[in-house]
């Protein structure tokens, strides 16, 4: 379990910007973290990855993504990780959400060590000179941005490498946070229906899935394979989906998004973000004669982040629903709870 504990506050390093967290949300690595499922973790830490809040202290000149002037009382979000921005992956690949130097708050940076307050379930936080920021619109609730600076942000980059194009049909198979971004994002670019797959204990995940634009819905307990299957070639004019998203992180799920896909479909992968077993699938008949691709999808970068703040702004309305309850920090271990209770979609929790 998590449990209370108090740190000396010390004067920030030069270039740290010193935030006071308005809201953390809960995430469901956080959970397989909470499990000890999670080989990034080091112990002790603070956990939390999806943090707003409002700069405490920080240098003189500091700007946001934007290059807007930031200063002492501004709300912002942060991009949960900091590259060195010098490796191969960073510098030759451009994809700095692969460099393995990579810190992570409240994913990959103990609490041991000074400062010690690197995580979101916090009252503070410290970050990094190199730390991207993007100032936010104080008149919404800053828990609904919480969640953009991880499915959110994961889901932009699901969909950038999905490339969805207008009149596509597109099978989300999981209706969590990561799922309904992933729905809505892919409706906003053309994609022109999009199937919402869950388990029956999810049904409030389905019909908010329905309310965030998913035109149907599936209960994967009460059917069957061949049923979905069915279903989706049906609403293609026999052909299948041209993209599924696995935003589940269930192996099984990832099976399943072979059979859904048309000739030429793309099947993608933000879902799995901790390890999760192996999958298995004919690959001649699912993939090579298909000319199928496959596509994982790691977490995200700055661009990624900024994508899913101004789509929040878009949809406030949608996002506020997908709130389903707000904690307050002592009471974190009873907010896990209640997430794996499968009665919450998302989970914010707020210092007092």
């Amino acid at each position: 379990p998590l449990e209370l504990q108090e740190f000396p506050l010390v004067p920030p390093a030069p270039g740290e910007i010193l935030v006071s967290i308005e809201s953390s949300g809960i995430c469901g690595s956080d959970l397989y973290m909470w499990k000890g499922r999670d080989p990034r973790t080091p112990l002790p830490i603070i956990l939390g990855h999806e943090g707003v809040g409002r700069i405490e202290s920080l240098d003189h000149g500091r700007k946001d993504v934007l290059g807007r002037p930031l200063h002492a009382g501004d709300r912002v979000i942060w991009d949960r990780g900091v590259p060195c921005l010098k490796c191969y992956y960073c510098q030759i690949k451009k994809q700095p959400s692969l460099c393995t130097a990579r810190k992570i708050y409240g994913i990959n940076l103990s609490s041991a060590e000074t400062p010690h307050l690197r995580g979101g379930y916090a009252d503070l936080i410290y970050l990094f000179p190199e730390t991207k920021l993007i100032k936010l619109n104080d008149g919404l609730p800053p828990e609904i941005f919480s969640a953009a600076a991880c499915s959110g942000a994961t889901a932009a980059h699901t969909i950038e490498l999905a490339h969805v194009r207008p009149g596509d049909t597109v099978v989300v198979l999981g209706a969590g946070s990561l799922g309904l971004f992933a729905i809505r994002m892919a409706l906003d670019r053309g994609a022109a229906q999009v199937v919402a797959v869950d388990i029956g204990k999810s049904l409030h995940k389905l019909e908010m899935a329905g309310q965030f634009g998913a035109g149907h819905t599936l209960i994967y307990d009460e059917t069957s394979l061949e049923e979905r299957t069915a279903f989706v070639r049906n609403i293609t004019g026999g052909r299948g989906a041209d993209l599924v998203i696995e935003a589940s992180g269930a192996a099984k799920s990832v099976e399943e998004g072979v059979h859904y896909l048309s000739r030429g479909g793309k099947l993608l992968l933000p879902g799995a973000a901790v390890p999760v077993g192996e999958v298995k699938f004919p690959i001649y008949e699912s993939v090579v004669s298909k000319n199928v691709t496959i596509q994982g999808v790691w977490v995200s970068d700055t661009s990624h982040l900024y994508q899913a703040v101004a789509h929040v702004e878009k949809h406030a309305d949608l996002y506020r629903k997908m709130v389903t309850a707000v904690f307050p920090l002592e009471k974190a271990n009873e907010a896990f709870q209640f997430l794996l209770n499968e009665k919450a979609i998302k989970v914010v929790l707020k210092p007092e």
